[in-house]
């Protein structure tokens, strides 16, 4: 052996670690992939070594190659071997590593619940650490589910250490498994009120983001929130606990009045500027929720802006930029108290950080009104003349559109200087928002009809100068604005001045080579304004003139039919025919103006953004139905459809391309490299000095010109926005003056004016428009639906978490517990209310009594802290800072006060195997009530342990013999076999089943049979389905909608070597005869060579034992059960008897579920009960070489077969 672990650590000596695969990866730059293809090789060779060191290295080198986007999901059963190492180096990369890449979808996470579990009640509070952090990474619904009340139970962990990191994944555990919020919020409520500050602020955190998304679920804590902020230090924690107030007040306005106060008292004192921000960030949320209820708010919102002012003109862009964020949200509610910091914000403008300038524009949108309007349009246009980088000059664009058309245009008082701005818009080269200002122009000569003869004439001459925009179409979209402008002309072409001009400039030969959709309409407007110019020749009279246009369309028309653009070649050779067909009636004279005008009547009006959404769907229209039946299954995807034109196979068998040679691949490789240089996101190595100074362009060389942006660009034709600044100053001035004139008249009957009358400030309600305003509403569809809401995301986990924390927690809704399946219930079978007393152990009193004194303290300071949250809202004052509670055991820990004589324990229950806790905790499942039981039973163990702590568990002290007599199971410790309630079911190559039966006292007709599968071939095992042949009597309990002939899935598969166990449930109706039922496993067994389905058939026995429950009962209540005279009685006697009386007795009560009442020498009482409510009272005896068993039963069938059950037992002593 020591041999062994010698050459082991020489083997590890020449194995590569980390550092080696990062070095080796590192010079192996030309042929990386290679090298570490080689490295995974060498990896899986170590992982199929017995040394755990090995494996570890071997799953740490692979966590790093994960890291560098490797997929290592084929280790990951190696990963939870390196998980269950004993040592905590390796259990620490097993954890790193299934944190990395482990997933719901990863199939063999199930293995790993039992391990967690291990690892979270281990005395090291390292390896509870390590697997609480590892555990968040991965936790799915059924770890969560399955760890919830250890985690809980971790919460009251006395190392704040792991009470910290258990709180925390609580968090994680309620979006995987919501039901556990209920009963697990009681305990997180408390870690609020926690000693240590880091818990403290764990637990805030955790509820805190809860709250986030649900805040009307935690209202109720509002009380404790407060206190914690006006007591707590930690700025941290009150940024989280100001951040959840900020949430919880517009659910209750009330409470902004009790906030208000402190939280301007933290503006005034903090130094912290992170907390400043959150402490006004709520008081905004606070005064928006009060709105008209608090008259005195305008000073905290001044005292708000002005520390916000502090923010935006510190040096720290990161402080600025949090300053302008918060400052937007003021504005929302108080703009005029915003507005006027403008000079402030229009600073920000020249900011050198562009986040800085996007900030400070869209604290624009909010501050611009009828009066500031064109100032602020203004400075932001000297802004885009400035702008450098294309992103920023189209944010700059956008924003002064969105400035200018928010809430239909409520701030423009003239919109031909609106027209104006859009079109000096068009002046940027460069930008991809043609379409925006295409939009708008569209959008305003459509709405506001006062203003389409300035819109045509404007656009008239933007198409007159189309040359100077369709010369730069292959560099920017800023030849959009031409969709607009010849569609405004065409629809509105009576305003048109010359239309004759108009129309020649949109028949131009470079007109063709515009974007296809921009022709498309060119084209179709063309009809309509040489409509408007036929209609005015005819009624002048003037034949030989439209003969002259018609003759000028026909002309110029082929030049768009020959257009490779689908759409733009349908219309013209549509347009092109109509207009030689009028040329056809105007040579025999015939008037075809109004026919053709009549094409285009009516008038087009904005349709709603939602109108589509709105239609209501007709009766009897199922939009779910197919329009033609889809193709069937079974018609060949291999089938190709039949070439339709000619040479389109041709195409196809040339499609393949042919190989490339070496010279092509070298070329492809160096365009690679050529691109990834010029690529800033490629990360380089930096070539020496040398190699670079060689590699730069000449820079020297490039001719470099300067250009005087001071003369802005100008398009010929058009006005400036400038001057309707002046006009609009002049205009207002008018406007003034007219109304103190219209004033004064009005006061001079009154008597003298007011002292205050010249300061007069002018409102956005004084500004009147230009010229009236006829804004065309969007139009609906008929019995448009009302709803307007967006659906909510149905995956969002949150939604799940929006649940009622003030209903008192129901029996159902108590987290599974782990616990051992023979302790059902801790009641006698005749006094189940009477309370139990021990007569030994004095010790557990004193605990007991100490017990009930916390209860009675914690039920005190809940009825004293327990004021409703009206009560604490009307109060003026804060309330007092109460002493923090004393914190109670939590329920499920061994520190609770176990009644020990409850539970009747044997010795050999030490030696039981892991399997049978599984069952334990998966019974504890089905039945929560169990959890008390549980613990006694532990306490119970942990008093039988032999004084001697040197000595194993598995090993207790022989004790001398005993003359007094022993009560409930204290049976003398002598060492015992190690004994298994499972039993072999069957077995072939491929499985090997075994099974338990179980019982419960709360379902009367059900047992549960625990059957471990178990894989004993290299195949892989799926799709396990077990049928079980039904008889009168018992019944499997299927799915619904199942049959009886159907079989039950197994909800797992299995790997080579691994086992796991299902539970199936039957429903009895007598027990009292065991009998059998013939069943069969079905499943497929897949391996290299391919899948095969094979069965396994089985006699499932249900012995009359298995419907017993182990019940414990004292001596008093097993007296008067037998002096009753209701119960039957038989016995039998077995001879040939070697085993100890101890042992003896530990073979009944294990494998035939009874307790040991009282035993004196070498007779013993045991007492059991069926899950139907019989009792079972046996007298065992030892003599010399023989053991007779005397029993009393309701039943005397089921007591003669459970007798005869007893005797076979015996039988094999």
């Amino acid at each position: 052996m020591a041999l062994k672990m010698v050459k082991g650590s020489i083997d590890r000596m020449f194995d590569k670690n980390l550092q080696d695969l990062v070095r080796g990866i590192r010079n192996h730059k030309e042929d990386e992939a290679k090298y570490i293809s080689q490295c995974i090789d060498e990896i899986k060779q170590e992982l199929k070594q017995d040394n755990i060191a090995v494996k570890a290295n071997a799953v740490c080198k692979l966590t790093y190659l994960q890291m560098l986007g490797y997929d290592i999901s084929w280790a990951a059963f190696n990963i939870i071997e390196v998980m269950s190492a004993s040592k905590f180096t390796f259990k620490r990369i097993g954890y790193l590593a299934a944190s990395q890449c482990f997933h719901e979808g990863t199939d063999v996470i199930m293995l790993t619940t039992n391990q967690i579990r291990k690892d979270l009640s281990s005395p090291s509070q390292y390896d509870t650490g390590v697997a609480l952090t590892g555990l968040s990474c991965f936790v799915t619904p059924d770890l969560a589910r399955d760890l919830a009340n250890d985690i809980m139970t971790l919460m009251s962990h006395t190392k704040p250490y792991i009470r910290k990191k258990a709180v925390l994944i609580m968090y994680k555990v309620f979006l995987k498994y919501p039901e556990s919020l209920r009963p697990a919020f009681p305990r997180l409520k408390e870690k609020l009120e926690d000693p240590d500050p880091g818990v403290q602020s764990a637990a805030v955190n955790v509820i805190c983001e809860l709250a986030r998304r649900n805040p009307k679920n935690y209202l109720s804590l509002a009380p404790l929130f407060f206190k914690l902020m006006t007591s707590s230090t930690n700025n941290w924690v009150l940024i989280k606990i100001i951040k959840l107030f900020g949430a919880l007040t517009p659910l209750e306005p009330r409470l902004g009045k009790k906030l208000i106060e402190p939280l301007t008292n933290l503006i005034h004192s903090t130094s912290a500027m992170s907390l400043l921000y959150e402490c006004v960030n709520t008081v905004i949320a606070v005064l928006i929720s009060l709105s008209s209820g608090m008259p005195n708010h305008s000073a905290s919102i001044q005292l708000c802006v002005q520390k916000l002012r502090i923010l935006i003109e510190d040096s720290d862009q990161n402080l600025k930029y949090l300053g302008l964020l918060a400052m937007s949200k003021i504005l929302r509610t108080h703009p005029k108290s915003v507005q006027a910091h403008k000079d402030l914000v229009l600073q920000c403008l020249d900011d050198k950080d562009e986040s800085i300038r996007l900030r400070a524009l869209d604290l624009l949108y909010g501050m611009v009104s009828k009066k500031n309007l064109m100032e602020i349009v203004k400075k932001l246009m000297t802004h885009v003349d400035k702008a450098e980088g294309t992103t920023y000059r189209d944010e700059l664009l956008t924003k002064i559109i969105d400035i200018c058309s928010q809430s239909n245009y409520q701030h423009i008082t003239n919109f031909e200087w609106y027209i104006s701005i859009l079109v000096e818009l068009t002046r940027l080269e460069g930008t991809r928002h043609g379409h925006l200002i295409a939009a708008q122009m569209l959008d305003v000569a459509i709405r506001v009809k006062a203003i389409r003869r300035f819109a045509v004439s404007q656009m008239s001459v933007l198409l007159d100068s189309a040359h100077l925009v369709a010369s730069s179409t292959q560099r920017n979209g800023i030849c959009e604005v031409l969709y607009a402008a010849a569609w405004i002309c065409g629809e509105f072409s009576e305003h048109l001045q010359e239309p004759h001009q108009t129309l020649e400039a949109m028949l131009r030969p470079k007109v063709t080579t515009l974007p296809g959709h921009i022709q498309a309409v060119y084209v179709q407007n063309v009809v309509k304004l040489y409509a408007s110019i036929l209609q005015q020749k005819e009624r002048d009279s003037d034949a030989e003139a439209a003969q002259e246009l018609t003759r000028f369309m026909v002309e110029r028309l082929p030049q768009f039919v020959q257009s490779a653009d689908l759409e733009v070649q349908e219309r013209a050779s549509c347009i092109l025919q109509l207009v030689k067909h009028i040329q056809k009636l105007q040579a025999k004279e015939v008037p075809v103006a109004e026919e053709v005008s009549a094409l285009f009547a009516g008038e087009l009006n904005p349709v709603a953004p939602k109108a589509q959404k709105k239609v209501p769907v007709p009766e009897g229209l199922d939009l779910d139905a197919w329009i033609n039946e889809p193709p069937s299954d079974s018609e060949s995807e291999d089938e190709m459809p039949k070439a339709i034109f000619h040479d389109e196979e041709q195409r196809h068998a040339k499609q393949q391309p042919p190989k490339a040679d070496e010279e092509e691949l070298a070329r492809r490789r160096e365009a690679r490299k050529q691109e990834q240089a010029n690529n800033p996101f490629y990360i380089k190595s930096s070539p020496s000095p040398q190699k670079r100074y060689q590699d730069a362009p000449g820079v020297e060389h490039i001719p470099v010109v300067q250009i005087d942006l001071s003369v802005p660009l100008k398009v010929p034709g058009l006005p400036t926005s400038e001057q309707y600044v002046k006009l609009e100053e002049e205009r207002r001035h008018q406007q003034r003056l007219e109304k103190d004139r219209r004033k004064k008249k009005r006061k001079e009957k009154k008597g003298k004016p007011r002292r205050h009358s010249s300061l007069h400030t002018e409102s956005d309600e004084d500004i009147a428009p230009a010229q009236q305003v006829d804004i065309i509403t969007e139009e609906m569809p008929e019995n448009a639906l009302p709803s307007d809401e967006d659906d909510k995301d149905p995956n969002d986990p949150y939604r799940a978490l929006d649940i009622d924390l003030d209903k008192p927690l129901a029996d159902s809704e108590k987290l599974p517990v782990q616990k051992h399946r023979n302790a059902d219930t801790s009641k006698s079978p005749e006094k189940e209310d009477m309370p139990v007393t021990e007569k030994k152990s004095k010790k557990p009193k004193k605990k007991e009594k100490k017990h009930k004194e916390k209860d009675r303290e914690r039920r005190k300071e809940k009825e004293r802290k327990g004021e409703d949250l009206d009560f604490w809202l009307s109060t003026t004052p804060p309330p007092a800072a109460a002493p923090a509670p004393p914190t109670p055991p939590p329920p499920g820990s061994l520190e609770e006060e176990p009644r020990v004589n409850t539970v009747t324990t044997t010795p050999e229950e030490e030696h039981e195997d892991p399997k049978r806790q599984e069952q334990d905790e998966e019974e504890e499942e089905r039945d929560p009530e169990k959890k008390p039981a549980k613990h006694k039973k532990k306490k119970h163990k942990k008093e039988e342990k032999p004084k001697d702590k040197k000595k194993s568990k598995k090993k207790p002290a022989v004790n001398d013999g005993v003359e007094e007599p022993l009560e409930n199971g204290a049976l003398n410790e002598e060492p015992l076999p190690p004994m298994s309630s499972y039993c072999l079911l069957a077995e072939n190559s491929y499985v090997k089943m075994t099974y338990d039966i179980q019982g419960s006292l709360q379902k009367d007709s059900q047992v549960t049979v625990f059957i471990v599968l178990e894989n004993q071939s290299n195949s892989f095992l799926k799709s396990m389905e077990l049928n079980v042949l039904d008889s009168l009597n018992t019944k499997l309990a299927r799915p619904e909608g199942s049959s009886v002939h159907d079989g039950v899935p197994v909800p797992f598969q299995l790997p080579p070597g691994i086992s796991n166990e299902a539970q199936f449930v039957f429903t009895i109706q007598s027990i009292v005869m065991a009998q059998k039922l013939k069943g069969t496993l079905s499943f497929i067994a897949k391996n290299d060579e391919g899948s095969t389905h094979e069965k396994l058939d089985f006699k499932l026995h249900f012995s009359c034992t298995s419907y017993l429950i182990t019940t414990p009962c004292y001596s008093d209540a097993f007296a008067k059960l037998l002096e009753s005279g209701d119960l039957s009685m038989s016995s039998i006697k077995v001879d040939g008897i070697n085993m100890s009386f101890q042992n003896l007795l530990a073979k009944i009560c294990f494998y035939h579920h009874f307790s040991v009442v009282e035993r004196v020498d070498s007779c013993a009482s045991l007492y059991s009960r069926s899950i139907q409510g019989h009792h079972i009272c046996l007298l065992v005896k030892k003599g010399e070489k023989s053991v007779s068993v005397d029993g009393k039963c309701g039943d005397a069938t089921l007591l003669s077969n459970l007798l005869e059950e007893v005797k076979a037992t015996l039988a094999k002593c």
